[in-house]
């Protein structure tokens, strides 16, 4: 017997094989990964998809519990199941927060048109009473529409169909065209004209306008005799909301071009409501809508100051896709926000 080979035919270097029955395991394990069978509706229950929207929407499990009405163990095991099915944890705790893995990410879109067009094939043939509709209306809207829109949206629909729901989703981040694919599986969103939205399948209507106007600390020395040059804005820093350098989709960023400014940015906010509040007691200044400075200036330590030159006015725009157009129900949401929007212009309305 040559001294280099165990009895059992192995290399005395070589480590043991598993058993047997460990292999054929491992094999068993590995078929069963191999030969998935394709998913089809009969094998899939739709229902955890409404718990998988709504755990995208709120990456919280126990709002997500609130909004589906149900406790949060029942939510709790429906993730379990998604995450079998998905072979992925879907949902994952960073810094004491949930957060989306990539492959959640990739679902939003899929899930959001796939419970929207249910919703959609279920209300065929049925007509659409805001009375006693229990709808749910989604719409993206950033912070400055919210403080324009939200309180007369939310009183007419309160009056006219008390028993439907509005799910306001926040812009948090310079538009891009992720928002523009959203467009397609939600109700609308708010927001100023760009020219991403120019698109043959994007409808839109106007519903309010307001001023540009700048804004300071009253103690800055750049506007002693209660002005600003065009200089001073080129030489002062700024706090601007959902600024990108070189990205004109934001409001504030194409009117600075306008005045060929380069802005030296000191505060950036994902906000417009929190511009005002990194303004006092500084020497920096901001661009904002006339409506917020008023209302920020009635808070804060602020002086509101024309702009040194005319600029283009913000207007604010419904839009929604186009699929949606002869929907009933959307209509009704329609016709409700431009009624809100003609509020904000006669509030005796």
């Amino acid at each position: 017997m040559n001294g280099s080979r165990t009895t059992d035919g192995q290399g005395a270097n070589e480590p043991p094989s598993a058993p047997p029955s460990a292999q054929v395991e491992h094999d068993d394990a590995a078929i069963a990964r191999t030969a998935r069978p394709t998913p089809t509706l009969y094998s899939f229950d739709l229902n955890v998809l409404v718990t998988l929207r709504e755990l995208i929407r709120e990456r919280n499990v126990t709002r997500a519990a609130e909004r589906l009405g149900v406790t949060q163990p029942a939510v709790s095991a429906t993730l379990a199941r998604l995450r079998k099915y998905f072979d992925d944890e879907l949902l994952v705790r960073d810094r004491g927060y949930y957060r989306l893995t990539p492959l959640a990410v990739s679902l939003v879109g899929e899930v959001e048109a796939v419970c929207a067009g249910a919703e959609r094939l279920l209300a065929v043939g049925r007509q659409f009473d805001p009375a006693t509709s229990e709808r749910e209306f989604t719409c993206l809207m950033a912070d400055y529409s919210v403080a324009m829109l939200g309180e007369p949206l939310s009183q007419l629909m309160d009056r006219e169909a008390p028993r439907a729901a509005l799910h306001v989703r926040m812009v948090r981040e310079s538009l891009t065209t992720e928002y523009v694919d959203l467009i397609r599986v939600i109700d609308g969103m708010v927001a100023p004209s760009s020219p991403l939205f120019k698109t043959a399948n994007m409808r839109s209507m106007e519903l309010f306008s307001d001023r540009w106007v700048c804004i300071a600390s009253p103690d800055n020395p750049a506007i002693e005799k209660g002005r600003v040059s065009v200089a001073d804005l080129a030489r002062l820093p700024w706090v601007a909301p959902y600024y990108q350098r070189g990205y004109v989709g934001v409001p504030v960023a194409s009117q600075l071009r306008m005045l060929g400014i380069q802005p030296r940015i000191a505060v950036r906010v994902e906000s417009y409501l929190a511009v005002p509040y990194f303004v006092p007691g500084t020497d920096r200044i901001a661009l904002v809508p006339e409506r917020l400075a008023r209302q920020a200036a009635s808070r804060l330590s602020l002086r509101v100051l024309e702009c040194p030159t005319a600029l283009e006015p913000i207007t604010e725009n419904l839009w929604w896709h186009e699929r949606y157009e002869d929907d009933p129900a959307h209509r009704f949401f329609r016709e409700l926000v431009q009624r809100a929007a003609r509020r904000i212009v006669s509030p005796e309305k």
